[in-house]
């Protein structure tokens, strides 16, 4: 008895039992909720279903916090000898209780936005209207979740005395400062309101395909402040949101995704264009990347030497007319090659003579 009067009586002691327990009893409760996830999630993966696995991965670490908050707030209760120990300790409970309810909030939202847009197919070439609507609901996402985080980071931060105390006598000033930090977020709210126009006017959607500064890509990504074009071998082109307010783009899926192509050829006046427009229709005609819709040889410019041919094929999207037209520009080479050797341009040069003068 005398023992346990002495550690009662020992702060020293007596802090660092309770940092022990809390330690022990936090440790223990992370393991069996871990244990609790490994069972959701290994039932998860069983399920035809994707979603499962996304909710279980979306709340494993925002749980774990919320058991640390929430024992630091019953631990602190502890610490009421010590007022400034107690104030301390209650006050990071607090700040942590608050983000934790708001980040668990934040991956509910995200995991209805994710059962949404899973319902939403732009597999398919005719994926007009699904694309139109991802793109709206993953700006429609990033937005509330911005705003969210706003709130609750605001709501944190207030619950300290200085810093309220700082916030109110700001806005009831609002002079020089206000101008000033309104100066430096201009621009940033710029960006947001440029993609929230984006968002509802959609000069762009996700998935759709455009040139910009020279390159072919897919839209990837929709953010805020940004969008990521997948380029063509790959490579990620980050793009400012404004740009595609500002600057002229080729939107290649703008209304639909048939597209025509070209491919050109170069062929001496000799060659006859009848063969080569029944070679044509042959090969595209069961070829799984034409469309169905056009196909046809058209001599484009004449020159003194050559004809230039143009090759013009459809397909239902451009990744499609790409490989159709690299698939007909070999086979009509192959065929010229075979039937009518020669026929290709050549380049002529006259020969150039050089009168030495040689009267001096």
């Amino acid at each position: 008895m005398d023992f346990i009067n002495n550690i009662s009586q020992n702060d020293s002691v007596r802090y660092l039992l309770i940092s022990l327990v809390f330690i022990a009893l936090f440790g223990l409760l992370t393991a069996i909720y871990n244990f609790i996830i490994r069972k959701w999630r290994a039932k998860a993966l069983k399920s035809k279903s994707k979603i499962d696995d996304f909710i279980v991965r979306l709340f494993r670490v925002p749980g774990i916090w919320a058991i640390f908050a929430i024992l630091l707030n019953i631990f602190s209760s502890f610490l009421k000898e010590s007022e400034r120990l107690f104030f301390v300790f209650q006050k990071i409970s607090e700040i942590l209780l608050i983000l934790t309810v708001g980040w668990l909030i934040i991956q509910v939202i995200r995991g209805l936005f994710h059962y949404w847009q899973r319902k939403l197919d732009i597999t398919n070439s005719n994926n007009l209207e699904a694309r139109k609507k991802l793109t709206q609901i993953s700006m429609l996402e990033r937005i509330i979740i911005i705003v969210i985080a706003f709130i609750f980071v605001a709501i944190a931060l207030m619950t300290i005395e200085s810093i309220r105390e700082l916030g109110i006598s700001l806005l009831a000033s609002a002079g020089v400062a206000g101008i000033i930090i309104g100066f430096a977020a201009q621009k940033s709210f710029g960006q947001v309101f440029s993609g929230i126009q984006i968002a509802f006017t959609q000069p762009i959607r996700i998935d759709d395909v455009v040139v910009i500064e020279g390159e072919w890509g897919r839209i990837e990504e929709i953010n805020i402040t940004y969008a990521v074009v997948k380029i063509w071998d790959q490579r990620r082109l980050i793009v400012p949101i404004e740009y595609f307010l500002n600057n002229p783009i080729q939107n290649w899926t703008r209304t639909e995704s048939e597209i025509l192509g070209t491919a050109m050829l170069y062929v001496s006046y000799d060659l006859p264009l009848e063969p080569l427009r029944e070679e044509l229709a042959r090969l595209v005609k069961d070829h799984p990347d034409w469309d169905g819709r056009v196909q046809n040889i058209q001599v484009t410019e004449s020159k003194e030497w050559y004809k230039e041919l143009r090759v013009l094929v459809s397909s239902s999207e451009s990744g499609k007319n790409w490989d159709l037209r690299v698939f007909i520009r070999e086979k009509l080479i192959d065929f010229i090659n075979t039937n009518y050797p020669g026929s290709f341009a050549k380049i002529n040069s006259a020969p150039v003579s050089l009168n030495k003068d040689t009267s001096q």
